[in-house]
Formats: C-alpha cells, structure tokens, sequence
C-alpha cells in the first residue's frame, strides 16, 4: 500500500495544468472495452465503456465487490486492464505508471507521513518533482488555502482530526495541479455529522476550481449530494450512468431503483401496454397503471414507487389508481413522519410525509387508507 501512495504522490513530473473551465462536450478520459480479471476466469469489470468528461464531479457508486473500486484502481495505474483501452486527454494509459499519469489520489486512510508536518506533506509532490523552493512554498501556501488548513501548516498529521487530515491528504492532491484528482472513500473514517459537512465543502471546493473529480463510494446519499453525475455499478457492469436527478427519478432497473433512495415494490403480472403506461395486476386483483420500463405482456413484473411520491388518503376518496392499505406504524424522523402500511400479499409499505401534511391529521395505527400512486411517479419492470 505505502508504494501504491507514494506512487501518486510521485505523479507525473511534467503534467500540464487543468484548464478551471468546464466543458462538459470535452471528454477527458475514456473508457472502451475495459475489462479486468484477476484469476483469468472471472471477470470483475465487463466490457466498461465510460466517459469522464473535462471538470465534472462523477461518482463511482455501488455495492462491495461491484468493480468501481477496480476501475478507480486502472485509472490510477495501480492495476492494469485486461483487455481494452484506458485514455486521458488522449493518451493511452494501459501501461503508464502512476507517477506518469499527472492524477492526483486521496486515499480512504489519507496516507499522510506521521514524521512530517502538514506542510511538508502537500510539499512532498512538489520535492520530487525537483521544484524550486520558493515555488514549493509558494505552492503549499495555495493548496492550502484552498482547504482553509493554512494555519496548520507547522502541526504534525497526530495533531489533526479526522476532518482536517482529509483537508491535508486533498490539498497534497491538488497542489502539483494534476488533470485529473481520484478518491477512494475519502470520508468513511469520518462520523456522520462530519461526513456531510466534508461532502458540501468537497462539493463547494470543486465547483471553485472546476478540476476533473472521480469519486468511489457504496453511500448513495453521499453521491447524490455531490455529483453532477453517476455511474452505478453492479456485477462489474455500470446499470446506469445519468445526472442524479435523473438517476433518482427515472431508474432504468430494478437495481438502480432499490440501490438509489428508498423504494416500494408491488409484484404483480404485466396485463396490457399502452403507449409508454402498463397495468400491471397484482396477486389480490388489484390493477395498477405505470410507466413501463422494460416488462412485456404477461411477464411477471415490479410495480416500484419513491415512498415519498405517495399520496396519503381516505378510502372513500375514489383515487382512479390506489391500493387499500392498513397502518402498522408511524415513525418520527424529525423532518418527516415515516408511515408504514400493510398490504394484503406485498411487502410493507413506507409512505414518507412532511410533518405539516394534512393526511397525518387524525391517522393512527390500525387506520385504514387509501395509497393513491400516479402513473407517472410508478415505474414497472420486469
């Protein structure tokens, strides 16, 4: 692990500076045919195609073992694909050495040197790199004050929080104005509290250089929060790269819409297709009109809803596309009220309500309610 760290503090000597514009038409690295086996048999990437374009914030989301962390790993040099292409701004990479890549990486332990002090360690890049001291010190100082760490400069890693190491491991990242920077799960050491208030000030910090970020993570409100867009991984396969907006309310899978945000699922069959909306009859007779997706007449088919997109109401409100359902519990989230609902041959329920919503006066456990669902909030799949 150490020579994989010093590696990228090694990075490319003569990388040229990121342009802090973003054009998001102009592809700075690109994927084709990736693939990546580490027992000659099994493949952890299949056939990636991806590309990052120049100044964007794109994540890396999914579940342990789906292969993001691998394709971080290639794009750093520290694996090799096995078949395929890796380019950045044009270059082949395949076989370039990470101290040949100008990429700059924070890694999940932020690698800092114990015996050297912050200042020392975001000038460590720039030492290898034979710079001139005054422009080391010139450097340190801007790297610096991009994370606001420059009164830390003499205190040693020991001395820090986790919050203000992570600063540190990101200006060593920055200061040698790499093309490219790579993290891997910077923020999992870090307590919640902590963790979303680094993930504004990442955020915050990328909008005001516009340099190219890529970001692993398996935290799904950790991507949202910060990415323009998302690539979900899962068997080594990407099931859905878009914006995360589009990625929250147009899932393309049943994957993506469990994975991403919290979800209901009604099971049923698919009876009828008409135009881009589909019935779909669940077990208890029940016909529910959705957006299709992908599911074809009689296949057995995954009606799936955003528990906020439920609308809450009386039974003898006549909603033309609901489902009676049974209250089993109401739980305080502070911002909301989560209410669970039983439903006969399905799954629980979860209906998400904002404190102020008319639908909680006088609803208790045992209420019997109605679960209106619009047609165009229900996604169906196969």
């Amino acid at each position: 692990m150490l020579n994989q760290e010093n590696a990228v503090l090694d990075a490319a000597r003569d990388g040229a500076q990121t342009n802090p514009g973003r054009n998001t038409r102009d592809t700075l690295v690109s994927f084709e045919g990736v693939q990546k086996t580490y027992d000659g048999e099994n493949l952890v990437v299949k056939n990636l195609n991806l590309e990052i374009q120049r100044g964007e914030f794109l994540t890396l989301l999914g579940p342990s073992g789906s292969g993001k962390t691998t394709c971080l790993m290639m794009l750093a040099g520290f694996e090799f694909p096995t078949g395929g292409t890796i380019k950045l701004d044009g270059q082949l990479l395949n076989k370039v050495p990470p101290h040949k890549r100008n990429i700059g990486m924070v890694f999940q332990n932020y690698a800092l040197f114990p015996h050297m002090t912050v200042g020392q360690n975001v000038a460590y890049p720039l030492q290898v790199r034979k710079m001139a001291s005054h422009e080391r010190t010139e450097k340190v100082k801007k790297a610096l004050d991009m994370v606001q760490m420059n009164a830390f400069a003499d205190r040693y890693p020991a001395q820090l929080s986790g919050g203000q190491q992570q600063r540190i491991a990101l200006a060593r990242a920055l200061v040698f104005d790499p093309k490219l920077v790579l993290m891997d799960e910077p923020l999992g050491a870090l307590d919640k509290q902590l963790r979303e208030h680094m993930q504004l000030e990442l955020k915050a910090l990328h909008q005001r250089l516009g340099i190219t970020f890529v970001y692993v993570t398996h935290d799904q409100s950790e991507a949202l929060t910060m990415s323009d867009r998302v690539a979900v991984f899962d068997q080594g396969i990407i099931q859905q790269l878009a914006v995360v907006e589009h990625l929250y309310e147009y899932p393309e899978n049943q994957f993506v819409a469990s994975f991403i945000g919290d979800n209901n699922r009604f099971v049923g069959t698919l009876e009828s297709v008409s135009g881009k909306l589909a019935g779909v009859r669940l077990p208890d007779g029940s016909l529910l009109t959705g957006t299709n997706v992908n599911a074809r007449t009689g296949q057995a088919a995954v009606a799936c809803i955003r528990p906020e997109r439920i609308v809450l109401g009386t039974l003898d409100a006549g909603a033309p596309n609901a489902l009676k359902a049974r209250v089993s519990g109401l739980i305080y989230f502070g911002d909301h009220v989560r209410v669970r609902c039983t439903l006969a041959g399905q799954d629980d329920c979860f209906i998400k309500l904002t404190l102020g919503d008319p639908a909680l006066i006088g609803l208790a456990e045992g209420s019997l309610v109605a679960l209106d669902l619009q047609p165009e909030r229900l996604r169906i799949f196969a």
